[in-house]
């Protein structure tokens, strides 16, 4: 199992781990930048995959383009209620999710790919004036996560990004997988 698979029932004890790893994956790259450019990396990807392509998971329990995307698009609303809260109360408790759960009962295996792009796109594009908006004071606010402990929203900036690369590099895999 990788560091960056996020079970829920594990994941309090991983989350040192899947920080550190999430981080290290974005290396000294400047976060915005790549927050920015994520959707439009996501779409060229999709852009390249046939209908039949995108719903094919990569192995047997796995996830597909067509997952990826909808988890971004809901990763996109969780961490813009996240960034909110820190915003605007001070250390605010952040829950965490069950990423495989929302999947399931959220039925992502009927998800429209494009327009769970297009959702990831509107939402990031909202995060991201929000956090044009923000003074430096404002990014060394605190949240509490549950899973993660004590976290700046400069930090939650830079692990969003690097989320993002992680799944850059899922679905990278994944059309290698089914190619």
């Amino acid at each position: 199992m990788s560091v960056f698979t996020n079970l829920a029932a594990s994941a309090p004890g991983q989350a040192t781990q899947y920080v550190a790893a999430v981080l290290d994956l974005l290396g000294d790259r400047n976060a915005l930048d790549v927050l920015e450019h994520s959707p439009q990396a996501f779409g060229r990807m999709l852009n390249d995959l046939s209908d039949e392509q995108v719903h094919q998971p990569e192995a047997e329990g796995k996830w597909s383009v067509r997952d990826v995307l909808q988890h971004l698009a809901d990763s996109e609303l969780v961490w813009g209620f996240r960034l909110r809260m820190a915003l605007a109360q001070d250390r605010p408790r952040l829950v965490g999710y069950d990423q495989d759960l929302w999947a399931v009962r959220l039925h992502y295996e009927e998800a429209d790919p494009k327009q769970a792009l297009e959702q990831f796109g509107v939402l990031r594009q909202s995060n991201l004036n929000l956090l044009r908006g923000a003074s430096e004071d404002d990014l060394q606010r605190v949240a509490v996560h549950a899973e993660r402990g004590e976290q700046t929203i400069e930090q939650m900036v830079r692990l969003c990004a690097g989320h993002d690369l992680v799944h850059l590099n899922q679905v990278e895999r994944i059309r290698m997988a089914i190619a």
